[in-house]
């Protein structure tokens, strides 16, 4: 699995960093922020929740 994401279209709606805290972070701005490009363990399943709940289509989730 490769996790990422793409900080210029995303908005700030912070689900992924709800979803998935060991995976994905915000920085100071709300931007995303990725945190383990390849998850292990829950983190893989909650890693590709967020790619679902993400609004605006930053977060990629690759198996």
């Amino acid at each position: 699995m490769r996790v990422t994401a793409d900080r210029e279209i995303c908005v700030g709606a912070g689900l992924c960093a709800l979803t998935a805290p060991e995976v994905f972070d915000q920085d100071e701005d709300g931007v995303v922020t990725v945190l383990a490009a390849e998850p292990a363990g829950e983190g893989r399943e909650a890693a590709l929740e967020a790619g679902r709940l993400c609004p605006s289509g930053a977060v990629r989730v690759v198996e």
